[in-house]
C-alpha cells in the first residue's frame, strides 16, 4: 500500500541553517533515500519551497480568491513529502522515524494512506 509521509518543520529554523548545516541534513537524508530506493519502497519525493513562494486558491468564494502565501498561519509548515510503498502502516511509521533521525527538530511527520485516482481515458472511470 502507498503512504504519504508529509514533512513539517519550522521555516524560521530551516531558514536559519547555514549552507553547511543544510548540506549535512540532506546528506543524512540521502542515506535513507538510497536505502528506500534500493528496497523498491521510495516513490515521488519533494522538498517544497518556503511558504513565502506559495499561492493559495481559497474555496467558497465567487469568483475563487487567489492569495499570496499559505492557507494557514502555523508554527510548522509542510516543507516536503514522500510517497512510500509499504506492507503496513507500522512500516511507514518506521520509515518516518528513520527520516526524523536524519532530520531532527520541531514539527513532525504526518503519515497517510494514499488512494490513487487514475482516470481511465477509455471508460471515464477511475482505477485504484
Amino acid at each position: 500500500m502507498l503512504y504519504a509521509i508529509l514533512c513539517y518543520n519550522s521555516e524560521e529554523v530551516i531558514g536559519a541553517w547555514t549552507q553547511a548545516e543544510d548540506d549535512a541534513v540532506m546528506a543524512r537524508l540521502e542515506i535513507v533515500h538510497k536505502r528506500l530506493a534500493a528496497d523498491g519502497k521510495l516513490g515521488p519525493a519533494a522538498r517544497l519551497a518556503f511558504t513565502s513562494a506559495a499561492t493559495t486558491l481559497m474555496k467558497g468564494h465567487q469568483p475563487p480568491l487567489v492569495i499570496d502565501g499559505p492557507y494557514a498561519e502555523t508554527k510548522e509548515q509542510m516543507l516536503g513529502f514522500y510517497v512510500v510503498d509499504c506492507e503496513s502502516q507500522d512500516e511507514a511509521v518506521a520509515i518516518a522515524q528513520e527520516l526524523e533521525q536524519a532530520n531532527p527538530g520541531i514539527g513532525g511527520y504526518e503519515i497517510r494512506p494514499v488512494r490513487l485516482f487514475l482516470p481511465d481515458s477509455r471508460t471515464g472511470t477511475s482505477v485504484a
